[in-house]
Formats: C-alpha cells, structure tokens, sequence
C-alpha cells in the first residue's frame, strides 16, 4: 500500500454562516487566503461542539451548528493535506464579530460574490449551503 492510501490527516470542521444581512462570513488566514470560521476537533468534543466553541474563539459570536454540507480533503500546502467537513451554522447571538489573533481579518460576502483567494473546497460548500437552504 502506498503512503497516500495509508496517512492520517488532521480533520478541521468548518461553519458556512450568513450574517443578518444574508453574506458569508469568512476569515482571512496568514496565507492571504480567504477561509470559513472553524478548525480542530479537540478530544472529548463532538464535530459540532467543536464548530461552536471554534466560531466562538475566532469570532465572539453564538451559533447553532445544523446539518453537515460537505466533506473532502484540502492541499493546504504542497503535500499538506487536511480532512474537511463544512456544516451550515445559524447566528443565536447578534453578529457583533471580534476577530482573534489567529486570523488578519473578518469578511462578509455575498454568496454571489466570494472573493477570488477562496479556495475551491470552501467555495464549493458555500454553493452547497446555499442551495440546501
């Protein structure tokens, strides 16, 4: 069996979320690249438990997770693979965002107008979302 059939990769659940006004909420990363709200499962914790408490740490704000949209694996980098699953959040709390240190900057786009450093993995979710809605 090959290494590529036999690794392990790191899973990182992410949040396709709607501000009020009916945009996609995105973080922009240290690569320059535009991302969703989310990140590691720690252990003990539920993907979805892990989505809230993530959104909470990078953004302030309360959300319910609802269902699952998507899964696949993301090239980070060359040779860096990353295991994702996208699930559709809803605000519970008002949409006061305050970035924390592990992103630049927070960003709310239309769903018709994502911007163009948004990887394809997350692009494709955000579609999937906003079809199932």
């Amino acid at each position: 069996m090959s290494d590529a059939h036999s690794a392990a990769y790191p899973v990182s659940v992410k949040g396709v979320l709607l501000t009020p006004h009916g945009d996609v909420v995105l973080l922009l990363n240290e690569r320059n690249e535009w991302e969703l709200p989310g990140g590691r499962i720690e252990l003990g914790e539920s993907s979805t438990e892990c989505l809230a408490r993530e959104i909470r740490e990078e953004l302030d704000l309360q959300v319910d997770v609802g269902a699952p949209v998507d899964t696949y694996l993301f090239e980070v980098i060359p040779g860096k693979h990353v295991f994702i699953a996208t699930y559709r959040c809803t605000l519970t709390g008002p949409y006061a965002p305050v970035v924390s240190h592990e992103h630049k900057r927070v960003g709310a786009f239309p769903p018709h107008a994502l911007p163009v450093n948004l990887p394809d993995g997350y692009r494709r979710s955000i579609q999937a979302a906003m079809h199932r809605q």
